[in-house]
């Protein structure tokens, strides 16, 4: 057999030129970091999505309740309270109490009465009990009206007595939630009609169980009475234990102790309806 020949060694030198150079190749110096400052960056920065939303805005009341004086109109009272026994949000419009209009109307000295007015989506409607109509039509689940037939049909002619008559009452009684009269002298006229009054309330209270006109919610009738009520107040009408606790019930109202908390801040007074009490 021929002699096993040996591989060729490299030379030396040439051999460590390449070691040195594949040691080079794989092991390469780190590339020198160059520090770039934000403002000088070539990359855009992403926008920012994290600022903070601005708040949503109030959506503003759907109605408009036109009122005049807290204190002294028993009918912007009874608006007020149809529009928050039936639940609508509204915003208040006031007309002050010493337009020549108003005026007029709070004196008894107008032929017709404009305010309350209530104004919603487009339609604009006055007079208490067309009020309490449209919000019975709008909100039949407010209760406004009992829901039973005979018992709605008493609901609208003790509404309609109160709307239309008790002249005596209104004349010689006039509305004034910061007064108090202690032992006022309620002359012939208007007794009358404080008795037919609380005959009223208790053929109610003893027909549908109180505390209120029509059973446990206040309905329409509550809403009509209630300026009454504020006038037993203030001139110390003398009353049963039932009327009596029908007027607590309504004067507890939370509607009715927001109006008469913002009647006690009321600075216009008609000198007409304090000088002679």
């Amino acid at each position: 057999m021929p002699a096993p020949t040996s591989k060729k060694q490299p030379a030396s030198g040439s051999g460590r030129t390449r070691a040195t150079t594949a040691k080079a190749a794989a092991s390469p110096k780190p590339a020198k970091s160059l520090a770039v400052s934000p403002s000088k960056s070539p990359l855009k920065s992403p926008a920012k999505t994290s600022a903070k939303a601005a708040p949503p805005k109030a959506k503003p009341a759907a109605a408009v309740l036109t009122i005049s004086s807290k204190n002294y109109s028993s009918w912007s009272l009874r608006g007020f309270l149809l529009c928050r026994f039936a639940g609508l949000d509204i915003e208040e419009a006031r007309v002050p109490a010493d337009d020549p209009s108003i005026r007029a109307e709070l004196l008894l000295q107008s032929s017709s009465f404009l305010v309350p007015r209530l104004d919603h989506e487009g339609l604009r409607i006055w007079d208490t009990l067309a009020i309490a109509g449209y919000l019975h039509e709008l909100k039949p689940e407010a209760g406004l009206l009992p829901k039973d037939r005979a018992a709605r049909a008493h609901c609208r002619s003790i509404s309609g007595e109160i709307h239309s008559g008790f002249a005596n009452l209104r004349s010689a009684l006039p509305m004034n939630i910061k007064a108090r009269h202690p032992g006022f002298k309620v002359w012939t006229g208007a007794q009358a009609d404080i008795e037919r009054i609380l005959a009223i309330w208790r053929d109610c209270l003893r027909s549908y169980g109180g505390p209120y006109l029509f059973g446990a919610a206040p309905t329409l009738a509550d809403a009509m009475y209630a300026p009454v009520c504020s006038r037993f107040t203030t001139y110390d009408v003398k009353l049963d234990a039932a009327t009596k606790a029908y007027c607590r019930a309504i004067l507890a109202l939370p509607a009715m102790q927001e109006w008469t908390a913002a009647a006690l801040e009321e600075p216009d007074e008609m000198e007409e309806l304090d000088v002679e009490f």
